[in-house]
């Protein structure tokens, strides 16, 4: 049994959402209890996990009588709750582009290719369309992403410091090189800070393969 007052993330390694709210964790340095639900086994749709959500998908947040799913929602409730390392810029406009951008990763990229859309495609069109697709629309909002950050850019998207849009640009990025062979080339705003978030603790750690469920092998 876990700490029952402990931070509890319901997660899934390779989940580009789950891997936002594990950066969020580390940069609050917020201690949690890592709960793997394993999405290629069906895990999300076993009925403990759905009455925590019902639409079964990762992450889920549970902390104490609170239970939270969505990552957006559940950035937002640790933003309002640990203030330490704020994910919100005090400027208003900066603000609202890292709000931009995260929301073109959240609604605009990540809904797109993930799980349940490329078995769909793979079930009504073929295996072969799924890159295809998931490419096509990750290309789509990276465009919009280099345009948007290039004129606000410094050493991370939005300036100097980390806030919102790199916590949701840096899985992004990473997914899309590493499960859909993107070419980045194309995206030097996006590339420079992506290398910039790898050099950080906070994303090393968030990383895919230093969670719990990464296979061994």
């Amino acid at each position: 049994m876990g700490d029952s007052n402990k931070l509890q993330l319901y997660s899934y390694h390779r989940s580009s959402c789950s891997f936002r709210v594990r950066i969020a964790f580390n940069l609050k340095g917020l201690d949690y209890e890592y709960k793997a639900v394993n999405l290629l086994k069906g895990e999300q749709y076993n009925p403990e996990f759905l009455k925590i959500n019902p639409i079964g998908f990762v992450p889920a947040l549970v902390d104490g009588d609170v239970v939270i799913a969505d990552s957006f929602a559940i950035l937002m409730y640790l933003e309002e709750k640990y203030p330490q390392h704020p994910l919100l810029p005090r400027d208003l406009e900066k603000r609202a582009i890292n709000y931009q951008a995260a929301n073109i990763v959240s609604a605009s990229i990540q809904p797109l290719q993930n799980l349940a859309v490329l078995n769909y495609i793979e079930e009504k069109v073929g295996p072969d369309a799924k890159l295809a697709w998931a490419q096509k629309h990750i290309g789509k909002g990276f465009a919009a992403l280099e345009k948007l950050l290039e004129k606000h850019a410094g050493k991370y998207a939005t300036g100097d410091d980390v806030y919102l849009a790199d916590v949701f640009l840096a899985p992004q990025v990473h997914g899309s090189v590493q499960r859909f062979n993107l070419d980045m080339t194309q995206y030097p705003t996006l590339s420079r800070v992506h290398e910039a978030y790898m050099q950080l603790p906070a994303f090393q750690n968030a990383l895919p393969e230093n969670q719990p469920d990464y296979p061994s092998s």
